[in-house]
């Protein structure tokens, strides 16, 4: 693989007169001689005057957060990173290179997730390039390679992850984003290493069940989530019931036999596990009427 060289550039402002100088020189040098008709220090004198023009090829401005690729006749020479006016052989090729932080977001992808159903996915990915030589020479065009392989990591991602899950120890696409943008990042990080690309962000823009099953998955989900609270209400109430009848035969306020326990822990559960508000009941006789 290729790797990044950083290589120094002589100011542009210090070249700059210097080369001006010495074409001016050439030129008045030249004028004179043909004045005096000496045709060949004339033509010495121009041909300096030429070599000074395509010195004055030479020079190249790179901007802030900007690299300056140098190659010449095919060869990789060195990456100019320093920011102002520089100068180097007019023969090297100077590609320039962006630094900057850039981002895009991905189209709306459709793909089934862990569970077999069919979402809609998109993301947002912030990335910089960090070495120019392999942006430049390992791949063909790095930006496409950036999101075909942004949009390639999402794909897979998707697939590893359900949509939603009502447990705590399974990760969500919907329920853990900290989670599954760490892991989006890593592996679309792992893809562009060859190209030069450094991930800064990487987070899920749009999540959505896709249309043809969306009404379906919705009254799923809600059932799902009214099961899960049950289960929870359910929990709750068990632990309830048993306090009470734990403090009613510690504090010996009345004493019940199993079958009364038993209706005690049938209204309390009913009590406590009903959708509206109890109607309660006035028993006028004994506990046993």
């Amino acid at each position: 693989m290729i790797r990044e060289r950083v290589r120094s550039a002589p100011s542009g402002w210090a070249a700059l007169p210097i080369l001006l100088a010495l074409l001016f020189l050439a030129g008045y040098a030249s004028v004179q001689a043909f004045l005096r008709l000496d045709m060949w220090p004339a033509f010495g004198w121009m041909l300096l005057e030429a070599v000074m023009v395509v010195c004055l090829c030479g020079l190249f401005v790179v901007n802030p957060n900007e690299g300056r690729v140098l190659q010449l006749f095919g060869a990789y020479v060195g990456t100019v990173r320093e920011a102002g006016l520089r100068w180097a052989s007019p023969f090297y090729t100077k590609r320039r290179l962006s630094l900057r932080v850039r981002n895009f977001e991905s189209g709306r992808l459709k793909v089934n997730d862990t569970d077999g159903n069919p979402v809609e996915i998109a993301a947002v990915v912030v990335w910089k390039v960090v070495d120019t030589a392999e942006a430049c020479f390992e791949v063909d065009d790095y930006e496409h390679y950036v999101k075909v392989q942004s949009e390639a990591a999402l794909r897979n991602l998707a697939t590893r992850y359900p949509y939603d899950t009502h447990h705590d120890d399974q990760v969500s696409l919907r329920g853990n984003t900290a989670a599954v943008a760490a892991d989006l990042k890593a592996e679309i990080q792992e893809r562009l290493a060859k190209a030069g690309v450094q991930v800064v962000e990487a987070r899920i823009s749009h999540l959505a069940y896709a249309p043809e099953i969306a009404a379906v998955m919705l009254r799923r989900q809600q059932a799902s989530a009214i099961i899960a609270a049950r289960q929870k209400i359910v929990e709750g109430a068990v632990g309830m019931v048993d306090m009470a009848l734990t403090l009613l035969a510690k504090s010996n306020v009345v004493q019940l036999d199993e079958e009364r326990k038993a209706a005690m822990v049938s209204n309390l559960l009913v009590v406590l596990c009903a959708d509206r508000e109890a109607q309660p009941v006035v028993n006028t006789g004994t506990i046993y009427q």
